[in-house]
């Protein structure tokens, strides 16, 4: 038997015994909050898998209130733990995690995993991720255990009501078409064709969470990928944003919020919102001090050029003040930037469409 397949079976077998002893009547079911994507957003599902796509080894973590690796590819908190500090929900659990039983259901559920993309053979080589398609069936799953727990009507209301994070796409670019020379997506695609291809992908990826009950989902497509310090350390010069996968970045994120656009247009109603992650890191690195950031391309935690290669590990150069860092590591955000972005996307009005977070949420509350 393989590993997910024994996580998955205690995950989904043992709630069911707490629910057989649980009544629904004393159930108030609190707002929730549900997380898909990749390593950005990842909080552990993948330290329940036999895969290199982890983040569980120090000092991953070392800035997180326990000061242990979590699984969260940061220094300390991620973008899905500030957000649900806004909003008044309790840190998620990973979906994998066999502690997620009983009322615990009722706060939401973390379905991330790092290393995937839009596409199915996306992170082919960390073997062993909740792809996509099956982070969408583990959110059917859940609604099952929380409809044996409160009802079908109130497990209905509770993922209408909740908020909905997404986060995919910059591994379709660094892990897929630009992985190695040559590839076979790369080609198989020019660069437009591809970008359109993953643009058809993700909408089908949202209109899939629309019909499991999404209403309220932020979405998010790459950063800027060429200005990533483990792209600069292979790909850059001087230490310049690497203009390949710049471009790449420049084709595809403008090309999800058209998407997102005209399908909130489809809809009738502004079910998705628009977070432009890419100009946000944009503006990071071209105004550091603004923000009070000192280092712009090159990473607090890893080694080599700009300590871009490899993931960040207990033998790796670690910078002494991380909040002066926007990457943590090769890739992913510290807290501190990762701060700054939930507050874009909690009061921003420039990366951020049709509306900000504050601004649906007091939405929702008029209609109480």
């Amino acid at each position: 038997m393989s590993f997910i397949t024994l996580a998955t079976i205690l995950v989904f077998v043992f709630p069911y015994l707490v629910f057989a002893t649980t009544s629904s009547t004393d159930v108030n079911a609190p707002k929730a909050f549900f997380v898909f994507g990749d390593s950005l957003v990842d909080n552990g599902n993948n330290n329940f898998l036999i895969t290199s796509a982890r983040a569980d080894s120090p000092p991953y973590g070392i800035d997180y209130p326990s000061h242990r690796p979590t699984g969260r590819f940061s220094n300390g908190k991620n973008i899905p733990d500030i957000i649900g500090e806004h909003i008044g929900v309790d840190p998620l659990l990973p979906y994998l995690d066999p502690n997620l039983t009983g009322k615990k259901l009722l706060n939401g559920a973390n379905f991330a995993s790092a290393g995937i993309g839009i596409l199915n053979d996306t992170g082919i080589q960390f073997v062993n991720i909740i792809r996509m398609p099956y982070q969408l069936a583990l959110f059917e799953q859940y609604q099952e255990r929380v409809a044996a727990l409160i009802g079908t009507e109130k497990t209905k209301k509770l993922v209408n009501e909740a908020i909905v994070l997404i986060t995919c796409g910059g591994n379709d670019f660094v892990n897929n078409y630009y992985l190695v020379p040559n590839s076979f997506r790369s080609l198989q695609y020019k660069l437009p064709d591809y970008v359109r291809l993953l643009v058809t992908e993700y909408q089908k990826i949202l209109m899939r969470l629309y019909e499991l009950g999404a209403r309220k989902v932020l979405v998010t497509a790459t950063g800027p990928l060429g200005c990533a310090p483990s792209i600069i350390a292979v790909r850059s010069q001087k230490g310049e944003c690497a203009k390949e996968l710049q471009q790449a970045a420049n084709l595809f994120n403008p090309q999800v919020t058209a998407m997102i656009s005209l399908l909130n247009k489809k809809l009738g109603k502004d079910i998705f919102i628009s977070v432009e992650a890419h100009h946000i890191y944009l503006d990071f690195i071209s105004k550091p001090k603004t923000f009070g950031f000192e280092v712009v391309n090159k990473a607090c935690c890893g080694q080599g050029p700009y300590n871009g290669l490899g993931l960040c590990t207990a033998f790796s150069n670690l910078c002494p003040n991380r909040n002066a860092y926007v990457y943590w590591d090769g890739y992913h955000p510290s807290e501190r930037a990762s701060r700054l972005i939930v507050q874009e996307i909690f009061n921003g009005s420039k990366y951020v469409n049709p509306m900000n977070l504050s601004t649906l949420i007091a939405m929702d509350s008029m209609k109480v």
